[in-house]
């Protein structure tokens, strides 16, 4: 069974180590701090094997020198990641990535950036998302249209309703905020946001969390629901999520 290693890391980041005891493999899952990836990792007598970024941006990348050179990681990545950091082996959607005998299967979930990917082990129920999904929220749209990042959004809610899904900020609390704004009367919503900020009053993480939440309540999930169409004046589930980011981002 797989060990999973969540830890804090810079200002609102959190850190994943993937672990699996049988062959001793570990992956980073991004890299915002290296050295600080390597402390959690010495402090587990794990050592990194390999490197799984979702995406170019730097505090997802940042880290991936400092750990290659301490330990000789494969790096794996879309190949956005090239512009900043070498990569050992390219992977697109449909791409398999193993983790001893885990399989993670490669999602596009282009949007936040253009060649944004997750990594999705069915066998596990796991999902590592990076940016493109938060809990109540959506990555902003940096690099990618309205109709790329709801057909990445539209994958996402594919999958099984019970995976476990993790993101790599604790946006949850501003999220919930605007998602009460945005989608008034969800009273799965009000629960929800009640008890993400009972967490974040304890200093409680609100992540990782179950996929089936997210689709009853999170307004970017929901944007192809009529009622959220008919309040936020799209035609289709890419315009209501275009009017959604849009509002959020002004928030």
């Amino acid at each position: 069974m797989l060990e999973i290693h969540q830890f804090p890391c810079l200002t609102d980041n959190y850190g994943f180590l993937l672990h699996d005891p049988d062959s001793g493999e570990t992956a980073a899952i991004d890299t915002p701090d290296g050295e600080e990836y390597l402390r959690q990792a010495q402090a587990r007598q794990w050592r990194i094997t390999a490197i799984w970024n979702t995406h170019w941006h730097p505090d997802h990348t940042g880290g991936n020198a400092a750990i290659v050179a301490a330990t000789g990681a494969t790096v794996v990545a879309p190949a956005e990641v090239e512009r900043i950091a070498p990569v050992d082996r390219i992977v697109a959607s449909g791409d398999m990535v193993m983790l001893g005998k885990h399989e993670a299967q490669v999602m596009d979930v282009g949007g936040h950036t253009k060649g944004h990917i997750a990594y999705h082990l069915p066998v596990d129920g796991l999902a590592f998302v990076g940016d493109s999904l938060f809990a109540l929220g959506c990555g902003r749209m940096f690099e990618g249209t309205p109709q790329q990042f709801w057909a990445s959004l539209a994958r996402l809610k594919s999958l099984p309703a019970e995976t476990t899904i993790y993101c790599a900020h604790e946006y949850s609390l501003a999220n919930a905020r605007f998602a009460l704004h945005a989608d008034q009367g969800n009273d799965a919503l009000v629960i929800y946001a009640r008890e993400i900020e009972d967490k974040r009053e304890r200093g409680e993480w609100t992540v990782p969390f179950p996929l089936a939440r997210e689709l009853a309540t999170n307004p970017f999930l929901r944007a192809d629901d009529p009622e959220m169409a008919a309040h936020w004046g799209g035609d289709a589930p890419h315009e209501t999520l275009a009017a959604l980011r849009a509002a959020k981002d002004a928030f």
